[in-house]
């Protein structure tokens, strides 16, 4: 589990490509002596595990293998040697709650439509695929690329869908790869948790009549 509070911003270093599986080596300022085979780090949103570890100048450098199903929900199949990435370690018990409860497991892929200037941080709009598009409401949570974030507004797209704005803190664009998004660029998406069990509440009462 996760809070969508990043931790650190790691910068991909290798990309091995094999049949059906992507072995990713990822450097961050961490301490190797604090991560432990097997540990899970959510990477922009998606929860992998860690294989290897190793000692790296200005920190250390890990290695997750990723599947053919992470690759095609998410956007760490484009990714290459010197993209940057958001990082967070699990969530141990007595830590602070700070964000919102984030499983690391992604829902789909947004497009942003558009990042503009807003006072004295950004506002962000992204598009939601259809079928989590019911599970964004304003004032809800939502993680974008593992960044848990408030959602300020949804509009309907007329096809189904719908487009959210977020609001980014001058300290959330400095710390994050946020600021690197462009209009078309692609996100990894999850929908908070809760929404998703009421959802399913609503669907299985309908079935049942």
């Amino acid at each position: 589990m996760f809070t969508g509070l990043v931790s650190a911003v790691g910068r991909i270093a290798a990309v091995e490509r094999g049949e059906g599986l992507v072995r990713l080596t990822v450097e961050s300022p961490w301490d190797a002596a604090t991560v432990a085979l097997g540990a899970s780090i959510s990477h922009a949103g998606c929860c992998l595990t860690v294989v290897e570890a190793r000692p790296a100048p200005g920190g250390m450098a890990h290695v997750v293998e990723v599947a053919q199903e992470s690759l095609a929900l998410t956007t760490l199949g484009q990714w290459g040697v010197g993209d940057a990435v958001n990082l967070e370690r699990s969530l141990r018990a007595g830590d602070e709650l700070g964000g919102h409860i984030v499983g690391g497991h992604v829902d789909g892929l947004g497009e942003v439509q558009s990042v503009a200037a807003d006072g004295a941080g950004w506002r962000i709009v992204i598009r939601a695929p259809d079928d989590l598009a019911p599970l964004i409401a304003p004032k809800g949570s939502i993680t974008v690329d593992g960044v848990s974030l408030t959602v300020n507004e949804v509009a309907d797209t007329g096809e189904g869908g719908a487009a959210f704005g977020v609001l980014i803190i001058p300290h959330t664009w400095t710390h994050t790869t946020l600021s690197r998004l462009k209009a078309g660029a692609r996100v990894n998406l999850e929908a908070d948790m809760l929404a998703r069990y009421v959802s399913r509440l609503l669907s299985a009462r309908r079935d049942a009549r």
